[in-house]
């Protein structure tokens, strides 16, 4: 079933959400953002962030059509260990006084097959800005099945940055520089306001 086999599907269901490219809104608590780092080749450290927030707009029926526009805020970051996520947000690495903010914004939405999509946009990590394209996964699209007025969406992306390209060339190669980054988030559309 193609994105908008399943977005025909779930409009003849939810009657009240149809053909209306919309803003969504971010569930933050069913929303992750997840990267791993290289350690020296003998381990792999695993990092969040734990603050962040986006303006989405979702257009099921037509997916070219969606954008995203995504910030983290660069001191949350949570390697579970203090002194070196403290060396992380310090100026070797993200420099978050000087650059409080990770932003991404997209630039196009492609769709390829039955549940993937291409998201490419303008990522900007310390001051420098590259663009990146995320594998988007659709999980889910229908009805909270604790309220069947609210439509809810669930999608996974994937993407590897490689953080020497934004100017973070500390410890590189030795510390990992091509870095996998997941975020899991779950969006909401808004009610129908007629």
């Amino acid at each position: 079933m193609t994105f908008r086999a399943l977005a025909l599907a779930t409009t003849l269901a939810l009657t009240p959400f149809a053909g209306l490219a919309a803003d969504w809104t971010l569930d933050k608590s069913h929303t992750q953002v997840t990267f791993s780092v290289d350690h020296l080749g003998f381990s792999t450290t695993n990092g969040i962030f734990r603050e962040f927030d986006a303006d989405i707009t979702f257009d099921p029926e037509a997916i070219e059509a969606s954008a995203v526009s995504f910030t983290i805020q660069a001191a949350s970051l949570d390697t579970f260990w203090e002194a070196r996520d403290k060396h992380v947000r310090g100026a070797d690495f993200l420099d978050v006084e000087k650059h409080p903010e990770i932003t991404f914004t997209s630039t196009s939405v492609k769709a390829l097959d039955e549940d993937s999509a291409e998201l490419t946009g303008n990522l900007t990590i310390k001051g420098v800005t590259q663009p990146i394209t995320f594998a988007a996964e659709l999980r889910q699209l229908g009805a909270n099945p604790f309220d069947a007025s609210k439509q809810v969406a669930g999608f996974q992306l994937t993407g590897e940055i490689d953080r020497t390209a934004f100017g973070i060339d500390y410890g590189a190669p030795a510390i990992g520089t091509v870095i996998p980054v997941t975020i899991d988030l779950e969006i909401g559309a808004a009610a129908d306001p007629s």
